[in-house]
């Protein structure tokens, strides 16, 4: 895998590049987002990983840049900037990924290929979108339209599995065996109170329920 590093922290930059070149990539590196933009624009790069803080052209200038020039290359961003305000910028300027400073340097290498094998097998899904419902993934939030929705964890999981599946029937044997990962039926009515909370969530005070009870079957979530 070809990875440019864009890092204008000369100890930080070294560590990565020695780093993933020992795990058997072709590392090249510019010391901030000019150099990187121009770099970049030679082209045949997998992935980029890229800091957000730098002099003459930050990060989210220089990948700014490279989509509206078409350039779909994935983008991991590194910042110590790591509040869920500073990774919405970080992910709405076209980066796939975020890492936050200080960071373990198997999961910078665990997330750089998975950046390359989902490039492989056709692109970056990291926003699901039914209708005005969106969900971000990495982000871990979620609006319908402009108003944003607060989500428990488990909440959150089983709207992203509705989301996936948006159209179709959703058996609640399916919910258990994939949101609860339970082989069994608990005989509870966890999953009638979870879904009357998320329902009470993403469609009370919209003027479309999108949420629906199939009789007999499930649900269904419907755009």
């Amino acid at each position: 895998m070809k990875i440019l590093v864009v890092e204008d922290d000369a100890e930080a930059a070294q560590a990565m590049v020695r780093g993933l070149t020992e795990g058997g990539h072709t590392v090249s590196h510019a010391i901030d987002g000019a150099y990187g933009l121009l770099e970049a624009q030679k082209g045949d790069y997998d992935v980029y990983v890229v800091d957000r803080m730098m002099p003459r052209l930050d990060g989210i200038g220089m990948v700014e840049t490279l989509r509206k020039d078409g350039d779909q290359t994935p983008v991991l961003f590194l910042s110590a900037m790591g509040e869920v305000e500073d990774r919405v910028v970080g992910l709405k300027a076209g980066g796939d990924d975020y890492l936050v400073k200080p960071y373990a340097f198997a999961e910078l290498i665990a997330r750089v290929e998975a950046l390359s094998r989902r490039r492989e097998t056709g692109g970056v899904q990291t926003v699901l979108k039914v209708g005005d419902l969106e969900m971000n993934l990495i982000a871990r939030t979620v609006h319908r339209g402009t108003t944003e929705i607060d989500l428990q964890p488990r909440e959150f999981q089983l709207l992203e599995f509705l989301m996936r599946h948006a159209g179709q029937s959703v058996t609640r044997t399916m919910l258990l065996e994939k949101v609860w990962e339970y082989h069994f039926d608990p005989q509870t009515n966890v999953i009638d109170v979870h879904i009357s909370r998320l329902r009470s969530k993403i469609d009370k005070g919209f003027d479309r329920a999108m949420l629906q009870t199939v009789r007999g079957a499930g649900y269904r979530l419907e755009a």
